[in-house]
């Protein structure tokens, strides 16, 4: 901390320094966020005794930048990590700062950094605070355009892990071509678009196994094609990765791969996109030892519709299996005109999704090896689907509708990696109601039904929100687990929330119980204990 006091007070004699002289000596922006938790001990939902009562965390970020120079830092501090968030967190420190220098065509970076490489199959280092994941990079980047179309990266580095860094060493470049503009005298106005793209990738991570002999340099690479034409767009990856036992794929010599193409048309408020993907063996990591979502090179998004409702995005959520799975996803959206028999006097909006997600297919070989699979072959085994229809209709000036209905298949054993739970047929139902009551006050109510004869049973969830815009917003909320065979579980989560606006500050303190379950991000996911008591937000950006 002293080093940032230190730090700011130099600036802040620059920037009087600057007023005086009338120099550009740069500018400083940065944020601060604290989120404090009350815990009450409540037996009937599962929420555990915590001894501190409350825990508390926050970060502040510190950017400073002048001309082609900018520098900055981030502090943490987890006074206990919040209950749900890895306990490997607690304390303080500073596990962000960094120095780039940027030219027109050169840009190089010192220190920590985020990076993707094309889709990220191969390589994305991001910060998703709700999911408490950070994997950035310590290291050097480069970015080069040696000429006009072409764009090169590369990097070497260690990604954080908690407060330290990982053992693994990464080394990684990356390069595109934009074909219209390499060739911008003979394509730059065609309608077909191409882009190019290719990657490579490498870890080292020293062998002190005492039973495996295990490859300390693990390589992969992708290739990646984009076109554009008119209407149309295609996007297709294709990643492989040499043999690289670890924890996750129980220590099998076999190479990994995963293929991810995207079809689109857009016109005129018609719109169809086809995706497909299939991954083999693709856990990468810079520690083989590590798992759950800790020094992850990659990123393998989940092929399925990422729902914002509470009771379609909580309970039965899907993420990414990168041991093995075929998905494909399909969506069609369609906005009826004005003044047609279903637009009516307003429009509408139709959107019709599938999603479903398969096993690969596989057969045992020789030990080590672990299995062979054929590369277009469907698993028998069905892990998810997901078909949902989403329809909305604004019916007045100040009445807006949407209404949802989603049929889901979920094999929990192996999307959340248990046994014994089975598949699970759920069906949900959401009506969503927004009315204007004046130009600054908004009232929005859900309505929201979960029903399934497995696992704990039907779910009903109500919400109201209310707003005075821009200053003030409340929030109440009630999910209850009214088909839960146990009847002692039958259960209400209450919960209220009301915040305020102060300029460039937010307040918000909320009250009420957490169901236990499970939180996603992109098919990325951490488990959420139950939890009964306060919680208290501040948020300012300067």
């Amino acid at each position: 901390m002293k080093k940032i006091f230190f730090c700011l007070i130099i600036f802040g004699e620059l920037s009087l320094y600057s007023q005086e002289k009338k120099i550009d000596l740069g500018e400083i922006r940065g944020n601060f966020q604290v989120d404090a938790q009350y815990y009450n001990k409540d037996s009937l939902i599962g929420a555990p005794l915590v001894p501190e009562k409350m825990r508390a965390a926050g970060f502040g970020n510190f950017l400073y930048r002048r001309g082609k120079f900018s520098a900055g830092v981030r502090y943490e501090s987890y006074q206990y990590p919040l209950l749900g968030f890895d306990q490997r967190y607690r304390g303080e420190g500073i596990p962000y700062r960094y120095v780039t220098y940027s030219d027109d065509n050169f840009e190089i970076t010192a220190g920590n950094f985020y990076e993707q490489f094309g889709s990220g199959m191969i390589l994305r280092t991001y910060e998703e605070r709700g999911l408490g994941y950070d994997n950035v990079f310590d290291g050097f980047r480069v970015k080069l355009k040696p000429f006009k179309g072409i764009y090169l990266k590369g990097l070497v580095g260690k990604q954080r892990l908690f407060f330290s860094l990982g053992p693994g060493i990464v080394r990684g470049v990356d390069g595109e071509i934009h074909i219209n503009e390499l060739l911008d005298s003979l394509m730059m106005e065609s309608k077909l678009q191409i882009r190019l793209g290719g990657s490579f990738v490498s870890k080292y991570q020293k062998d002190e196994d005492p039973v495996y002999i295990l490859p300390e340099n693990v390589g992969a690479w992708t290739n990646r094609l984009n076109l554009t034409y008119g209407d149309f767009s295609l996007e297709a990856e294709y990643m492989h990765k040499d043999n690289d036992p670890s924890t996750v794929n129980n220590f099998i010599y076999k190479s990994g791969n995963c293929l991810l193409t995207t079809l689109n048309y857009a016109r005129s408020g018609l719109g169809i996109s086809l995706s497909a993907k299939r991954t083999d063996n693709l856990n990468f990591r810079s520690d083989r030892t590590e798992t759950g979502n800790n020094l992850m090179i990659n990123y393998l998004p989940a092929l399925t519709k990422q729902h914002t409702y509470t009771l379609a995005a909580t309970i039965y959520p899907y993420a990414s299996q990168p041991n093995g799975e075929m998905a494909f996803q399909g969506e069609f959206t369609y906005k009826f005109k004005k003044e047609t028999a279903l637009g009516g006097k307003y429009g509408m909006d139709l959107t019709l999704n599938a999603s479903i997600v398969h096993g690969i297919d596989t057969s045992q070989v020789i030990p080590y090896i672990g299995y062979e699979s054929p590369f277009f072959k469907i698993g028998k085994r069905k892990f998810f689907h997901d078909y949902n229809i989403e329809i909305t209709k604004r019916l007045t000036d100040k009445l807006k509708v949407n209404l949802n209905y989603l049929n889901f298949f979920y094999d929990k054993d192996v999307v959340q990696g248990l046994s014994g739970f089975g598949v699970i047929h759920a069906h949900i139902g959401i009506v969503e109601i927004q009315y204007k009551i004046q130009s600054k006050h908004t009232i929005r109510t859900e309505f929201q039904m979960l029903h399934t004869k497995q696992d704990e049973g039907s779910w009903a969830m109500a919400l109201m929100e209310y707003t005075i815009s821009p200053k003030w917003f409340f929030a109440i909320m009630d999910q209850y687990n009214y088909g839960n065979p146990n009847e002692k579980k039958r259960i209400h989560y209450f919960w209220g929330s009301m915040g305020r606006n102060f300029k460039n500050n937010r307040v918000i303190l909320s009250y009420g119980r957490q169901r236990a379950g499970i939180f996603c991000v992109g098919g990325v996911c951490r488990n959420v204990p139950a939890s009964n008591g306060f919680t208290l937000t501040v948020i300012s950006n300067f």
